[in-house]
């Protein structure tokens, strides 16, 4: 988005990213950014029901595998994707939400002039940590809500970069298991939205040159004790995620 770097995020680019996004838009740069961060996602999902993610590499076929930042807490990592930086730096080290006061991905986004819109279920970490900057924020009932919110925000194509977050997935496994059927639906519900919402970016944002992500912030695990899914230490199944990254070239003039 010839966007500089938050302030104290890392130097480091993934090089497989900026490739596929230089190969498809031909150097130019991406006009429009949907994010779309489901909660506690991790790559053993994928690797256990890679059917399940067929449309999600329809729209964004280019596979980075990541590791969270620990304590593998939903707060703690949402922090790190939207700031580049450590938790010892970006301040939260452990479950709590209070506003950051460091430079975020959005402060960068802001000052370059890109408008900015985050819908997040109202309360969650997202629609929580990044207030007080100068962009849109939308805080809703569920992630239906949100989804809702976010088809019009493309339709009106007046922000350059969104944020959508979901959180169905997380809420079921914890009150179940990773893997029961009742989780696994909800997995389904979130690669389904975002499948509908990838096809509403290619409708209205056909004008544009424009990119589309799929970004957990961390997996999951059984909690033996419990008996229920649980996330928060440093194992492979809480640590290990894989974002998807989808570049498509504009198909005209703006509008």
């Amino acid at each position: 988005m010839e966007v500089e770097l938050p302030k104290h995020a890392s130097s480091d680019v993934l090089g497989s990213v900026i490739s596929a996004a230089q190969r498809v838009l031909n150097d130019s740069r991406v006009e429009r950014f949907l994010v779309y961060a489901p909660d506690a996602i991790g790559l053993c999902l994928y690797q256990d029901y890679r059917d399940f993610f067929q449309p999600v590499l329809r729209w964004a076929p280019v596979e980075v595998r990541l590791l969270s930042m620990t304590p593998t807490k939903t707060p703690v990592c949402f922090a790190s994707m939207f700031t580049g930086a450590l938790p010892e730096t970006h301040g939260i080290t452990r479950p709590i939400r209070p506003v950051l006061t460091c430079d975020t991905l959005f402060d960068a986004l802001t000052r370059s002039g890109r408008r900015v819109a985050i819908v997040a279920v109202k309360g969650s970490s997202i629609d929580l940590i990044f207030r007080g900057r100068p962009l849109d924020y939308f805080s809703e009932s569920y992630d239906d809500a949100v989804t809702g919110r976010v088809l019009k925000l493309i339709e009106s194509n007046r922000h350059e970069f969104i944020l959508a977050y979901h959180q169905e997935y997380d809420d079921v496994m914890h009150e179940t298991k990773p893997r029961s059927p009742e989780a696994l639906a909800a997995l389904k519900h979130h690669i389904k939205s975002f499948d509908t919402l990838a096809q509403a970016v290619e409708a209205y944002w056909q004008c544009h040159s424009r990119a589309i992500l799929f970004a957990p912030d961390h997996g999951t695990h059984l909690d033996p004790s419990t008996g229920r899914g649980t996330h928060g230490e440093a194992i492979s199944d809480d640590l290990e995620v894989v974002h998807f990254f989808g570049f498509h070239r504009s198909k005209g003039t703006h509008s």
